[in-house]
C-alpha cells in the first residue's frame, strides 16, 4: 500500500485549533498534529486523555492544505476507526494519551490509514513495523520542554541499528529474541542499512537548536508540541524551528534565528516526573 511519506528535514506542528494550524502552515510545517490539549496541558490536567473532539479535526482539515494527523489512544481500534473514517492523513497511536490497551497496540496493516507510533529503541521500533506502522518518531518525554530523552532515544535507536548492520543472519534471530523483534524487519533494516521509515524525533523540543540537535543525531524530521504554542512567540518561534531543522548544519543561521525569540516554554526536569508520570513508559 502506498502511503503518504513525510519529507526529510520536516517539522510538524501540534495544533488545537484552525488558527494555530494556520500559523503552523505558514511557518512552513509539513503537516500538523490535531488535538484537543498539548502534551504539556495534558500532563498539567491529568485524569484519562482521550482522542480529540472530532470536530477540532475537521476544523484544521479545513484551514490549511497540509497533512492532518490525530492521535489516538494505543490499543483504541475505535478511536483509530473514527479517525479514519473522519479522513485523518495519519493517525499517531500516542503514548501522551492514556492507553486503552496494556497489552495490545493496534494492528496497523488492518487499516487504509498510515500510523506514526513511537519508539525508544530498535525492539520498539521493530515491532511497531511488523504491526504496520508507517513512520516512527522517538518517544522522547512529550511536554516537558526537555529534549535530554529523545536525544537518548535516537541515539540508543541509531546504535542499534549500526551494530545490526553487521550481523550475520544467524546473529540476527538471536538479536530478534533479545529485542523481542520480528526478524523479517530486522533483516529489512540490515539490508537498508536504516529504518525502513522516516523516523522524526518527538518529546522534549523546545528551540531551534534542539531541532538541530536531533537532526545532527540522525532524526529526519522534527515533532513540535508545547514548545511551539507554550512560548512567548509562537509564530517566530515555528519559523526559526522550521529553517533550524531544514538548515541544522548551518550555525550561523541558527544563532540568528535564536535571537529575540522571546521565552520559550517552560520546562520540566525528567528526574521530577515519577514514573508513573513519564508518558514514554506507556506502550512497550
Amino acid at each position: 500500500m502506498d502511503h503518504l511519506q513525510m519529507p526529510y528535514g520536516g517539522v510538524i506542528m501540534d495544533v488545537i485549533n484552525a488558527e494555530q494550524a494556520k500559523i503552523a502552515e505558514a511557518a512552513g510545517a509539513v503537516a500538523v498534529m490535531a488535538l484537543e490539549r498539548v502534551p504539556s496541558d495534558i500532563r498539567k490536567a491529568g485524569g484519562v486523555a482521550r482522542m480529540a473532539d472530532p470536530t477540532i479535526m475537521e476544523e484544521v482539515i479545513q484551514a490549511v492544505h497540509i497533512p492532518v494527523m490525530a492521535k489516538a489512544r494505543i490499543g483504541h481500534i475505535v478511536e483509530a476507526r473514527v479517525l479514519e473514517a473522519l479522513g485523518a492523513d495519519y493517525i499517531d497511536e500516542s503514548e501522551v494519551l492514556t492507553p486503552a490497551d496494556d497489552e495490545f497496540h493496534l494492528l496497523k496493516s488492518d487499516y487504509t490509514i498510515p500510523f506514526v507510533c513511537g519508539c525508544r529503541d530498535l525492539g520498539e521500533a521493530a515491532r511497531r513495523l511488523g504491526e504496520g506502522a508507517a513512520m516512527l518518531r522517538t518517544k522522547g518525554e512529550p511536554g516537558t520542554g526537555n529534549i535530554v530523552e529523545a536525544v537518548r532515544h535516537m541515539r540508543k535507536v541509531n546504535a542499534q541499528v549500526r551494530a545490526l548492520v553487521h550481523m550475520t543472519p544467524e546473529e540476527i534471530m538471536t538479536e530478534a529474541k533479545i529485542l523481542g523483534a520480528p526478524y523479517h524487519i530486522l533483516l529489512q533494516i540490515k539490508e537498508q542499512g536504516r529504518l525502513p521509515v522516516m523516523n522524526y524525533a518527538a518529546g522534549g523540543v523546545a528551540t531551534p537548536a534542539d531541532a538541530a540537535l536531533m537532526m545532527t543525531l540522525g532524526a529526519d524530521g522534527v515533532f513540535v508540541g508545547s514548545g511551539i504554542f507554550k512560548s512567548e512567540n509562537p509564530e517566530k518561534f515555528a519559523k526559526a524551528i522550521v529553517q533550524a531543522t531544514k538548515h541544522f548544519k548551518d550555525y550561523t543561521l541558527i544563532a540568528a534565528l535564536s535571537k529575540d525569540l522571546g521565552a520559550p516554554m517552560q520546562g520540566i526536569e525528567i528526574d521530577q516526573l515519577s514514573p508513573k508520570e513519564r508518558m514514554q513508559e506507556r506502550g512497550w
